[in-house]
């Protein structure tokens, strides 16, 4: 996939309708969304930052799927008996999503943290897109989300996640895998044709969200050179 540099959001809003009550001109930090498949190199590169920016004298906090103390375990337990439905799954993670927005994302922004958010809304439709779910249904839903000052989009080949995830944890995961779609009975073929789905998804999502697209098939130190200049000059006001 082609990179698209996507310029930094400085404007403070939510995409939709959002949280009432909420001052935005309080939220003095900053929300940076690391997006990507399982594989890309999404959690080393957020780890790097980490540590990058808190050496460098930032406070941060991290937030990600199913950290929600509220739905996460369910979650969790749920997705074990593969039979969620479509519309089920999709309001489980809006769930997740809405309870960290509201007692983690909000609350560290106001106090001038840097949030960084191990994938976020986009990952979220993408899924659910695939799926068949209607996006202007989703737009809605998720229409409380604050709009990040920078997300990044880690591309991999779909072809090279399989590897990547088999050279990590020898096997695929079945949601990963898009298994329930009923693609290919094949694990290996399924999770080929979901994640090929699941990019061009993105691709429209960036162009209606206006996200980096970072080429994540590079070196993981590549990766981080890029990623750590960009929010270099976001935290530099250029």
């Amino acid at each position: 996939m082609k990179t698209n540099p996507a310029p930094i959001n400085k404007c403070r809003r939510f995409y939709g309708h959002g949280i009432p009550g909420v001052q935005l001109e309080d939220l003095t930090g900053k929300l940076i969304v690391v997006e990507g498949a399982d594989g890309s190199g999404r959690s080393t590169q957020i780890a790097r930052l980490v540590y990058s920016l808190e050496t460098g004298g930032h406070a941060t906090v991290q937030v990600g799927l199913k950290r929600s103390t509220l739905v996460s375990a369910e979650l969790e337990g749920a997705q074990e008996g593969n039979i969620l439905s479509r519309t089920t799954l999709s309001l489980f993670y809006a769930t997740d999503f809405a309870d960290q927005l509201e007692n983690i994302i909000l609350p560290a922004l106001k106090a001038g943290f840097i949030v960084l958010a191990d994938r976020y809304i986009y990952t979220l439709m993408a899924r659910d897109m695939a799926r068949g779910m209607d996006e202007s249904w989703l737009k809605n839903l998720y229409g409380i989300a604050l709009e990040p000052d920078a997300v990044f989009y880690l591309s991999v080949e779909p072809e090279e996640l399989v590897q990547r995830n088999l050279a990590k944890s020898a096997t695929l995961d079945y949601w990963e895998s898009g298994m329930d779609l009923g693609l290919s009975r094949d694990m290996f073929d399924s999770f080929v044709k979901y994640q090929t789905a699941i990019q061009a998804v993105f691709r429209r999502l960036q162009k209606t969200y206006d996200f980096n697209i970072v080429d994540a098939n590079r070196s993981m130190d590549s990766v981080t050179r890029e990623l750590r200049k960009k929010i270099g000059a976001l935290l530099n006001g250029k």
